[in-house]
């Protein structure tokens, strides 16, 4: 039987009379390419089911129109082009279309002192709008990265400060060779400060002549702010060279937000964003968080 003559009863008037948000499918798989690296994404397409009498749209042109995007480099202007042909196919039921993508992208970090590399992946997610106020593109990340907590840290100093009086107690002067070995030793360094590992949790509103989606340039950035950023393969002198890091780079979660909020200020092509930082306590059962945003609006 052909196609002409099987039933099809979108054209049959709809129970009730109320316009409809959004109509179109969720978790629809999806080959891309980011940076010259495949993604496994999760695909949610939809439109405005916007004339109250129709019965429902026409899901298989969303779906077809996502093999524009199957297996090409990602970027803005074919996300938008994407949305205006969900539009075109659905001329007078929709006026709004949506596509939200979701996955994994894989960047190669270098290791701190030593020639190593390896990969790491950042969650991220691009949530695309075509309206008649024109397009919008809002871009999601997840940065790891590694925290010590200040007061632990002067605790910890406190602490060493204590068994070096006790230690040396009946000494008026302490050589220098004595003095390296006790630091060097357990009996000195009695205590240490503890660190967790931590989540930033990146939402940024694009400008809208934005072409490639700046997932790099925004971890690059963050990773550099934060100096604390969690490591891939790695030698000695890289773990010790981390130690120095943590050491250098103490933070509360305030400390954090305030470095990404100065940092993704000044990232070209960044309209406003909003951030959360989560640092996954290691003292307490409970998380410490601080968020902050700029130019933002929930939408």
């Amino acid at each position: 039987m052909s196609e002409d003559r099987l039933a099809d009863i979108l054209g049959e008037a709809a129970i009730g009379d109320t316009p409809l948000a959004w109509v179109g499918m969720e978790g629809i798989d999806l080959p891309l390419q980011m940076a010259g690296q495949s993604l496994a994404a999760k695909a949610d397409a939809g439109v405005s089911l916007d004339d109250p009498e129709a019965r429902g749209i026409h899901m298989s042109r969303l779906y077809l129109a996502l093999e524009r995007l199957a297996g090409r480099d990602l970027t803005l202007p074919r996300l938008r082009e994407v949305l205006a042909h969900f539009l075109d196919s659905h001329h007078g039921l929709s006026q709004q279309a949506f596509l939200d993508l979701s996955g994994e992208a894989l960047l190669r970090r270098p290791a701190l002192i030593s020639p190593l590399a390896g990969w790491k992946a950042y969650p991220m997610a691009i949530r695309t709008r075509l309206t008649p106020a024109g397009f919008e593109a809002r871009l999601a990340l997840s940065i790891g990265y590694s925290s010590t907590c200040p007061c632990s840290a002067a605790l910890a100093r406190q602490l060493i400060q204590e068994r070096f009086d006790r230690d040396f107690a009946e000494q008026d002067t302490v050589e220098s060779r004595a003095m390296r070995d006790w630091l060097g030793g357990e009996q000195g360094i009695v205590a240490t400060p503890h660190s967790q590992r931590s989540q930033a949790h990146l939402a940024l509103l694009l400008a809208p002549d934005t072409e490639t989606l700046p997932v790099a340039e925004v971890v690059d950035r963050a990773e550099a702010a934060l100096g604390t950023a969690l490591q891939t393969a790695v030698k000695r002198v890289d773990e010790q060279a981390f130690a120095l890091a943590n050491g250098q780079n103490l933070m509360f979660c305030e400390d954090a937000a305030r470095r990404l909020h100065r940092a993704l200020r000044d990232q070209p092509g960044i309209e406003g964003f909003s951030l959360r930082v989560v640092h996954a306590e290691s003292l307490h059962a409970h998380d410490a968080v601080a968020r902050s945003q700029w130019n933002w609006q929930e939408g």
